[in-house]
């Protein structure tokens, strides 16, 4: 793994630190109310929104390599996020540019750069869980229209989002179950949809149930073929879990921790000097540079132009444990103000970290449950029999 900067790339990165310079406050200074706008307005003029994506739909043209780059100086500086759209970001609009008509490029691409509406993934279906291929929900063609009946659950952000990418069955008499299986891009506004939030533990809720009782489609939404759906998906999560950026956000969280047990007093003493908890504290920062060190072997695949494989399961399942372990940590740092709750006067850091450590299955279920991801690498990786 060389990752000497070229010239080129040495320049970039003082691009990138001038305009942290210039354009983001001190960490600590009070920010305007429309601080976020602008930042995203500055940004998205930069074209560093969707940096790496290609010139031609609006991206920035970028190599891997200064997308990386641009990501390190974004997270060292603890700036906000390129963008607003994640899911977008992440990985519909991937699927689009790679497998997308062009008239469907034009019209939802730059609306992901600008953030104009946020995305949801219907994937997961009551009797799939995590076996995606396996599902059910059916769709038929009438004319120049698919209709869709069934269910999806575990649905991110739906409640708030203006369109889904969906998963759903146009073939049941197949040979494989990974066949037979249509992408389409539904607004969440059509007749027939309804949308059912489930809260979590917290009171809160990301996650929702999505019905479809004979929703229209036009078949110029369908994304790629008729029958592509499965390929379509495996290369949209593969976007998702190779990416090294979550590692930043982990890093981050991590520094908020040690802050956190600096500014806790348990019985007269720092948390931060308690010796259960500084073990804690560094067994969780070894797992993410654990995390960061894999993220650079799958960079350096990247950028041989070799493909990402099942090996992007490891972090992923690393970060679901880690996502656990760091919210049980803030816990035990707290003790037992531990169990106040936002609203509470006393609640430390109004609540932020009970809802933190409450708010686990949404990252931990997102993309693929830890079962899942270990019999991926069992399967794949270690050639071991499938269960």
């Amino acid at each position: 793994m060389d990752f000497q900067l070229s010239s080129q790339e040495e320049k970039f990165r003082d691009e990138v630190r001038a305009f942290l310079k210039d354009n983001l406050p001190p960490e600590g200074e009070k920010r305007p109310a429309d601080f976020l706008a602008q930042w995203n307005t500055k940004v998205r003029e930069k074209r560093w929104v969707g940096f790496s994506w290609p010139a031609e739909v609006g991206g920035g043209g970028g190599s891997l390599m200064e997308q990386v780059i641009l990501k390190e100086e974004m997270a060292r500086a603890k700036a906000p996020g390129l963008g607003t759209c994640f899911m977008g970001l992440a990985w519909v609009g991937p699927s689009i540019i790679q497998y997308g008509t062009e008239e469907q490029k034009q019209k939802y691409i730059p609306d992901i750069l600008d953030g104009a509406y946020q995305w949801c993934t219907g994937y997961s279906e009551p009797d799939s869980g995590s076996d995606l291929a396996s599902l059910k929900c059916k769709c038929v063609r009438e004319g120049d229209e698919y209709v869709v009946n069934g269910q999806k659950i575990w649905t991110s952000i739906a409640m708030w989002s203006k369109m889904m990418i969906l998963l759903v069955r146009t073939d049941t008499e197949v040979d494989s179950k990974h066949d037979g299986i249509t992408c389409l891009l539904v607004e969440m506004d059509s007749e027939g949809l309804e949308v059912r939030p489930i809260k979590n533990m917290g009171g809160g809720a990301m996650f929702a149930e999505v019905f479809f009782n004979d929703v229209r489609v036009p078949v110029e939404n369908r994304l790629g073929d008729e029958g592509q759906g499965w390929q379509v998906t495996v290369s949209a999560l593969a976007n998702e879990r190779s990416s090294i950026a979550e590692v930043y956000g982990l890093r981050r969280k991590m520094d908020e921790l040690e802050d956190l047990a600096e500014r806790t007093v348990r019985a007269g003493q720092k948390a931060i000097e308690m010796p259960s908890i500084r073990r804690r504290l560094q067994r969780a920062d070894i797992r993410i540079e654990a995390m960061r060190l894999n993220g650079q072997r799958f960079l350096t695949k990247q950028l041989r132009g070799e493909p990402l494989g099942s090996e992007t399961s490891i972090n992923k399942l690393h970060r679901a444990a880690l996502e656990v372990e760091m919210g049980e940590l803030a816990m035990e740092i707290t003790g037992s103000a531990s169990t106040l709750m936002r609203g509470s006067d006393v609640a430390p850091d109004n609540g932020r970290w009970a809802d933190y450590a409450l708010g686990w299955p949404e990252v931990v279920i997102g993309g693929g449950t830890p079962n899942i991801q270990k019999n991926i690498i069992a399967e794949r990786l270690l050639g071991l029999p499938k269960d």
